[in-house]
């Protein structure tokens, strides 16, 4: 039998399994397609799963729905995501998988516990947005000579260093606001001509009404920027990548999803 995982969380936290050896399903939660999902014990440890059939559609409603199982069990217990698609062939190679990265899997359940992530999204105008245009006007429909494309060349590398200068300041500014544990920060240019931050921040399980108050006093604050808050979530960007793959699994891995 096929099994699509859905995270790996703590053997402890479902007391339920301590009494049994084979998968037992959880009566309150339905998985992708509705499916029946199950607490597979495994060790010291209980795998998230569902029975996975190759008609399954895994299409933009069952990434939800995997997001949906993954933040269900983490009302319970400290878990670490698959990757959405990933799918076990059979037992053997389930437990294989889980049975070579155990220790992992321990360390990070050890490291993540009590901790959630909470993620901000900050929109802020390109510093070097206009002068991008005005070139842009400049050189519209003419390549130039090597010697102009040469100084473009230059121009985009100190507007590119400028752009990182000015989000690295703000995701500065942001760790000093909410002095997470831990933070993952990445920044892209939008189809509108802004810069994008994308900011998750560890904190610990206890501290998020005291972040929602620092990220309304923040908001206040940083009257340059449109900021959006979401979480707590699952830590989904704090996950090691540390699993082997074994077997016949399908993108066996934790990792960090937005």
């Amino acid at each position: 039998m096929a099994w699509y995982a859905y995270c790996i969380a703590e053997k402890q936290a479902f007391p339920e399994l301590l009494r049994h050896r084979k998968p037992i399903p959880m009566e309150t939660v339905s998985g992708i397609a509705g499916n029946q999902v199950f607490l597979y014990p495994a060790s010291d440890l209980a795998v998230i799963v569902s029975e996975h059939s190759p008609e399954d559609n895994l299409n933009d409603r069952a990434a939800v729905e995997h997001a949906r199982v993954i933040a269900d069990c983490f009302k319970s217990s400290t878990v670490l995501p698959f990757r959405f698609g990933t799918v076990f062939t059979d037992d053997e190679s389930l437990r294989r998988s889980v049975r070579s990265n155990q220790r992992q899997f321990l360390t990070n359940i050890d490291r993540l516990r009590g901790k959630a992530e909470m993620h901000l999204k900050v929109l802020l105008d390109d510093c070097c947005r206009e002068q991008l245009h005005a070139y842009s006007l400049h050189t519209h429909g003419n390549p130039g000579t090597g010697k102009e494309y040469l100084a473009q060349l230059r121009e985009n590398a100190t507007r590119q260093r400028e752009r990182q200068t000015k989000a690295r300041a703000v995701s500065v500014q942001m760790h000093r606001m909410f002095s997470p544990l831990a933070e993952e920060v990445s920044c892209r240019r939008t189809d509108s001509g802004k810069m994008l931050l994308d900011i998750a921040h560890l904190i610990d399980n206890k501290c998020v009404e005291r972040y929602q108050n620092k990220y309304s006093s923040a908001s206040q604050i940083m009257k340059d920027c449109q900021m959006q808050l979401s979480g707590p979530w699952p830590p989904y960007h704090f996950v090691h990548r540390l699993t082997t793959r074994h077997g016949n699994a399908h993108h066996a891995a934790p990792v960090a999803q937005a």
